[in-house]
């Protein structure tokens, strides 16, 4: 994959969005990402790219997927000293997205018991719904 970003993603992002800064790792195939943080909490969002798409240049039901664990795990609070790892992510896929389209995704704490994090989330795209499901989340320490 190249470095070089295309016109949609380094420009035709909404108000609001800043690139999240992920230079390495899976983060990085996978993106560009996007966040903002304003009244309703943070939302993530993309652009569905060609790298992004499966034969019917549609967003992949793996990258939804993938989109979900990182804006629903958004949801969990840690600190610079933790990361949160996720156990289980269900999801109901109701929608697709297509190439060109900006999907946004927020999820919504639910519960904290033992450092197990239930989030339920929501990935749309304009005013249509394409995922909704419950991630499990797990808050551990950095390693050094």
């Amino acid at each position: 994959m190249t470095d070089d970003f295309t016109r949609s993603q380094s420009f035709d992002v909404p108000a609001g969005y800043e690139l999240l800064p992920w230079h390495r790792g899976f983060g990085r195939q996978v993106g560009p990402l996007f966040e903002k943080r304003d009244e309703n909490g943070l939302t993530r969002g993309f652009r569905v790219e060609e790298h992004h798409t499966n034969g019917m240049m549609n967003a992949h039901g793996g990258m939804l997927m993938t989109f979900a664990d990182m804006a629903w795990g958004g949801a969990i609070d840690n600190d610079e000293e933790t990361w949160w790892v996720t156990v289980r992510l269900l999801c109901d896929f109701l929608s697709g997205a297509k190439l060109g389209d900006w999907v946004e995704g927020r999820g919504t704490l639910v519960s904290d018991v033992d450092d197990i994090y239930t989030v339920d989330g929501e990935i749309w795209a304009g005013d249509r719904t394409l995922l909704t499901g419950t991630g499990l989340f797990k808050v551990i320490k950095r390693r050094g």
